[in-house]
């Protein structure tokens, strides 16, 4: 008979419970966030990957702890895209708009960020006056910081394919996990079957 496989589950039982909070962190160190990121945030996250993939071993805790980290570092990087265009459409503005008084400017294109309605009335005025539009505004910025988006553009795309390898690498160790179930499974029954006693002979009734 061969090799028995120990401590896994068998074809078609369910995920058993993934790592506790302190398992997790025990293991793999604190979450890996960066100032102004929310750990309650992060967990909740890591707690619906992990339900959804439903880790069956220590191997693949791993690769959803990768595939969480992943995934948050995608969100971190698509959050700081979008942070530097807003800081530099800020920026642009502030130095664009004039009004009346020119101190007044920053504080006016903050207003109008957060999207006050006196605010956002009053600088579609000066886009109006100008016939300009925020179109154009976007359009400057995007020029001037390509480079930068673009690398940010390729640690997402970077982020997103490490991701999809973890995943990957959980398929194939269930797949390599089943066709080993099957296989010892297979010689237990081969062997069991070779141990039964010959209980009819050639000529004895059923």
């Amino acid at each position: 008979m061969g090799e028995v496989i120990a401590n896994v589950p068998a074809a078609g039982d369910k995920a058993r419970a993934g790592l506790t909070k302190e398992e997790s962190a025990r293991f793999f160190g604190p979450p890996p966030l960066i100032a102004g990121e929310d750990q309650a945030q992060y967990e909740a996250m890591r707690d619906q990957i992990s339900a959804a993939v439903g880790p069956l071993d220590f191997l693949e805790e791993i690769w959803v702890n990768d595939v969480v980290n992943l995934v948050w570092e995608t969100l971190r990087l698509r959050r700081l895209r979008a942070a530097l265009f807003h800081r530099d459409t800020r920026e642009r503005l502030s130095k664009w708009i004039t009004t009346s008084d020119p101190s007044r400017a920053g504080k006016l294109v903050t207003n109008w960020a957060l999207h006050e309605p006196d605010a956002v009335a009053e600088v579609d005025a000066a886009f109006a006056r100008a016939g300009r539009t925020i179109d154009e505004v976007t359009a400057e910025i995007f020029a001037l910081k390509i480079d930068e988006l673009e690398r940010i553009d390729r640690m997402v795309a970077g982020a997103e394919a490490r991701r999809n390898v973890a995943l990957r690498e959980i398929d194939r160790h269930r797949a390599t996990l089943g066709a080993a179930l099957g296989h010892a499974a297979d010689e237990v029954l081969d062997a069991e079957f070779e141990e039964l006693p010959l209980r009819l002979t050639e000529g004895e009734p059923a």
